[in-house]
C-alpha cells in the first residue's frame, strides 16, 4: 500500500504563492515512477475537485479549469515526491488539498493539508 503524506499548507493570502509536498513511500512491487499522481482539493461543504494530474515521468500534465494557469504540478521521482505550485492564490482555493497515486484501477490516498486563504 502507497503511503502518501502531503505537506506545506497554512495561511496564505489573496495573490500569494505556496507550494505543497507530497511524499510518498512504501513501496514494493512498483517504483514511484510506476504511478501517475494527482491534487485534489475539497472545500469545506464541498465536493472534491480535480486539481492536477501529472504522468508517471513527469512529462505531461493537466489541470482543471479553475486552476489552470496559476498551478503547476512537478514531481521529483528521485526523491520520491509530488509538488503543488500555486500562484496568484484566489479566495476560492482554500480547502484541503489531497494527493493520491494511480495505478492501474488502484488509488491511493493521502491526509490532506489543509490550505485558507485570508488577508
Amino acid at each position: 500500500q502507497v503511503h502518501l503524506v502531503e505537506s506545506g499548507g497554512g495561511v496564505v493570502q489573496p495573490g500569494g504563492s505556496l507550494t505543497l509536498s507530497c511524499a510518498a513511500s512504501g513501496f514494493t512491487d512498483f517504483t514511484f515512477s510506476d504511478y501517475a499522481m494527482n491534487w485534489y482539493r475539497q472545500a469545506p461543504g464541498g465536493q472534491r475537485e480535480f486539481v492536477a494530474a501529472i504522468t508517471r515521468a513527469g512529462d505531461n500534465s493537466i489541470y482543471g479549469d479553475s486552476v489552470k494557469s496559476r498551478f503547476t504540478i512537478t514531481r521529483d521521482n528521485a526523491k520520491n515526491e509530488m509538488y503543488l505550485q500555486m500562484n496568484s492564490r484566489e479566495y476560492g482555493d482554500k480547502g484541503v488539498y489531497y494527493c493520491s497515486a494511480v495505478r492501474g484501477t488502484r488509488e491511493s490516498w493521502g491526509k490532506g493539508t489543509l490550505i485558507t486563504v485570508s488577508s
